[in-house]
């Protein structure tokens, strides 16, 4: 059986439900990120004045961070509904095609991880974006005819985690970039508090603070812990929310004081321990602590390097003397194998 995390990316359809119950309404009520929020409110704004769609968004940052949250957001605030889709789901032209040509006037149209999106549909959204029409081919060979098919403004947001791998021309079509970045435990703490609030979760003064200082800056972590702690508090407390209960339950759950989990830790801990600080290379390091490369290279490794635990270098990983502080390793005598 597959061990569970709190920290998990995948989520179940009780915890999609519930995420939506957490989601804002209005720009008004978003916690966090004041610049990209004052950014988008003058641009919407703007657009409402002038009796418009608003232009292209693209919303760039890591997962969990509201990238959904501001789709949604955008549509309610200009009255439009909303359509939602994934890069994955597109892979022809024709599918890309078929969403088009159904949008309302003004339409707002939320294609998440767009930089996954198949080339085709890629060259099909240039000509959508900038003129509001779509040319389908029909036929093949040299009886193959375009038909060009007129579609209402609309505006279209896009939510990618790698902006590096959309190309220029497509980012270029985007009127607006808004970089998310990760929150500060105060932020968190008022978004947990929030979340308590929504879900009527009775919650002590203090608690908080402990959930948000193990969120990894993450909203979307730090209302899944909550929820784990509130599990805690029902079945082995009182039902209330305090401190300790919430150190208690994250410390079952393998979330210790700065957000680590038992991946994080197993990783740490290759380095640092089997392989004496490093350089270790990453097929190497995946097998020494049983998962997926990928797995360690875009869940465990993107996390330490942030706290400056670990390196990526052209040798492999390295641990920093941070790293082996945290987990109480002494560091090897002839210090960290690491080039430049």
């Amino acid at each position: 059986m597959e061990e569970y995390s709190p920290l998990d990316p995948a989520r179940t359809p009780d915890e999609v439900a519930v995420e939506a119950a957490l989601r804002p309404q209005e720009l008004s009520q978003f916690v966090g990120q004041p610049r990209v929020v004052d950014q988008l409110s003058l641009l919407l704004d703007a657009s409402k004045a002038r009796g418009s769609v608003p232009d292209h968004v693209i919303l760039c940052g890591p997962p969990g961070l509201g990238k959904t949250t501001l789709a949604m957001i955008i549509a309610h605030e200009m009255g439009a509904p909303l359509r939602i889709s994934s890069g994955p789901a597109i892979q022809h032209a024709g599918d890309l095609a078929a969403i088009l040509s159904g949008l309302s006037e003004g339409e707002v149209f939320f294609l998440d991880e767009i930089h996954r999106m198949s080339r085709p549909a890629e060259e099909m959204l240039y000509l959508a974006m900038e003129d509001f029409r779509v040319d389908v081919v029909v036929g093949k060979g040299p009886g193959a005819t375009a038909i060009p098919l007129e579609i209402p403004p609309f505006t279209l947001v896009g939510a990618t985690t790698r902006v590096g791998l959309l190309p220029g021309p497509l980012r270029d079509r985007f009127g607006f970039t808004a970089q998310l970045d990760y929150y500060s435990e105060e932020t968190l703490i008022r978004i947990v508090e929030r979340s308590a609030t929504v879900l009527d979760i009775p919650i002590k003064e203090g608690s908080a603070q402990v959930i948000a200082s193990r969120s990894r800056g993450t909203p979307r972590i730090a209302n899944r812990l909550l929820r784990r702690v509130r599990d805690f508090a029902q079945v082995r407390g009182t039902g209330v929310v305090t401190p300790d209960a919430a150190h208690a339950a994250l410390e079952l759950f393998e979330v210790d004081r700065l957000g680590l989990d038992r991946l994080d830790r197993e990783v740490l801990n290759a380095v640092c321990r089997k392989f004496g600080g490093g350089p270790v290379g990453l097929s190497t390091l995946a097998i020494a602590v049983g998962e997926e490369a990928e797995t360690v290279a875009e869940v465990a490794e993107p996390f330490l390097v942030r706290l400056g635990f670990l390196m990526r270098t052209p040798r492999g990983r390295v641990a920093t003397s941070a790293g082996f502080a945290h987990i109480g390793a002494p560091e090897p005598d002839q210090g960290l194998l690491f080039l430049p």
